[in-house]
């Protein structure tokens, strides 16, 4: 079976599109939560990302949509977040509010989580170099989807794997392209993950940014991949 794995879609409907165009034929995604925030198209991202994913877990903007304010010290964060809560529908907003922390997949031997896998570290950062920390979560899964720092790779971890797909709406690498992952149920460790980058059209997003009034920040960041 090949699964794709997506991630951090934050409101960028272009770069969604793009990775759904781009990525090869698979029989299931999966997405690792923010599909909101940041950019300008939340209601448009969630419907599509509804209909895409066959499961999807929360993120931290995800989580906060109804409380913008919490990110005050984070201008682009709020902004993001007061377009997604007045822009989504009371359906879309029950959804995203619904749901889980974490999921399984593919028979229970994935699991897919935003940030760390343990409910106590939730929004902890686990950077590509840091997974092999997470050992001891492996458990019996062959395999740990996660999100949330937007930096793409993938590591052998306890004859399984750590994955992060990377970002598609906010690359944080260094590499502006939009992020994704597929993943091969058949092949064993590291090697059962295969990482993609595809270029969208990053000047559409700044103009939206702009006319939407979000922080000229959001769109600027997009250009370095930061």
């Amino acid at each position: 079976m090949k699964i794709g794995l997506i991630s951090d879609v934050h409101a960028n409907l272009p770069a969604l599109e793009t990775v759904l165009d781009d990525m090869p034929t698979v029989d299931r995604i999966y997405c690792a939560g923010d599909v909101v925030g940041y950019n300008p198209w939340p209601a448009d991202c969630v419907e599509r990302v509804r209909d895409v994913a066959a499961a999807t877990v929360r993120g931290n903007h995800d989580r906060t949509v109804e409380t913008p304010e919490r990110y005050r010290a984070n201008r682009m964060a709020e902004a993001g977040l007061e377009r997604a809560k007045a822009s989504l529908s009371a359906d879309q907003r029950d959804w995203i509010g619904d749901l889980p922390r974490t999921e399984t997949f593919g028979g229970d031997r994935y699991l897919l989580a935003h940030s760390h896998p343990a409910a106590e570290r939730e929004d902890a950062y686990i950077y590509p170099d840091d997974f092999p920390t997470l050992d001891r979560h492996m458990g019996e899964y062959d395999g740990i989807v996660l999100g949330h720092t937007h930096v793409q790779g993938v590591r052998e971890v306890a004859g399984g794997f750590v994955c992060n797909p990377g970002s598609v709406g906010q690359p944080r690498d260094g590499d502006p392209r939009a992020g994704y992952a597929v993943l091969d149920t058949t092949a064993d460790g590291a090697d059962a993950v295969e990482t993609h980058r595809v270029e969208y059209d990053i000047d559409s997003v700044a103009e939206a940014v702009r006319k939407a009034d979000l922080p000229d920040l959001t769109a600027e960041r997009l250009y370095e991949g930061e």
